[in-house]
């Protein structure tokens, strides 16, 4: 496994076997003082505006929004696709994080779906992120056109149900990524990185990059 793998298992791990002791079913966390192996950053490469242009005239339109709106708010996959109109104030053009949609193997979930509703703890801070008006506007069009309400999904697969981040990505996210001929791997989570480079390259304050993006560290905004 490489050296970044390594340091995520043994993290897991830690914390699984840190539950153990406290419930009395080990004597000692065994994964306590271990010499992992040190992980070296890679600098990112970032998508620059002209390569997202064309990345996204080859998104079917029903979706463009969808990924407007990951580029300009940096929310991640599973935050976007659980929106609802409701989660946004139209009049302010404030969207507010309160939810995410989990993908899981049937078998491994609890309730036998594979898309699972996951409200944020309560003693997380919702966050809200300010779009312009443009973007406002195409999810009013977009809200018409898909006979959307209020506690609706905004964003659903043409069956009408949530959308599945694999199916996205083999049906639409791939195909507009070689379409646009980009030589590196871009992947829907590089849109995160990009806003939050593109922001910072704007001159904005790492703080506010951090609070925008829910990070709960400021060194995971640094990376």
């Amino acid at each position: 496994l490489s050296a970044r793998s390594v340091v995520k298992y043994h993290a897991l791990l830690h914390k699984i076997f840190n539950r153990a002791v406290i419930d009395r079913v080990v004597p000692i966390n065994p994964c306590a003082h271990t010499a992992l192996p040190k992980v070296v950053i890679k600098p990112k490469r970032i998508i620059t505006a002209e390569q997202f242009e064309k990345i996204l005239a080859g998104i079917p339109v029903r979706y463009r929004v969808l990924v407007l709106l990951a580029i300009e708010t940096g929310m991640r996959w599973g935050e976007i696709i659980a929106l609802r109109p409701l989660d946004i104030d139209f009049k302010k053009r404030l969207v507010t994080v309160q939810r995410t949609i989990v993908e899981v193997s049937r078998k491994n979930s609890p309730t036998g779906e594979r898309l699972i509703v996951k409200e944020y703890p309560k003693d997380d801070e919702l966050r809200t992120i300010q779009i312009d008006n443009a973007t406002i506007k195409l999810l009013r069009e977009h809200m018409v056109e898909h006979g959307i309400r209020d506690s609706d999904l905004l964003f659903t697969s043409t069956a009408g149900t949530a959308l599945s981040r694999n199916n996205f990505r083999t049906k639409y996210w791939a195909p507009a990524i070689a379409k646009a001929k980009i030589e590196q791997v871009v992947t829907f989570h590089n849109l995160r990185a990009a806003h939050a480079s593109w922001l910072l390259a704007g001159g904005a304050d790492i703080i506010v990059v951090q609070e925008r993006l829910g990070h709960r560290h400021i060194t995971t905004t640094q990376q």
